[in-house]
């Protein structure tokens, strides 16, 4: 969690754990829905292709590769 004002930001967090990493901020109250706050990912490796390699990986653990 990041406690900055003008956090996460892409150009600053996306690549935070190798890009694995989920990054949060600006949290704040809300009056409708409780509490508002901004989430960063990176798609690409955190998505498809950061799953595919964690599945091979765990494969490979468990003996199935």
């Amino acid at each position: 969690m990041l406690e900055e004002e003008d956090r996460p930001q892409p150009k600053l967090d996306r690549d935070a754990g190798e890009g694995m990493t989920v990054t949060v901020g600006r949290i704040r109250p809300e009056s409708v829905l409780d509490i508002k706050f901004m989430v960063l990912s990176h798609n690409t490796i955190r998505g498809a292709a950061g799953a595919a390699i964690l599945n091979a990986e765990l494969l490979k653990h468990q003996g199935y590769l």
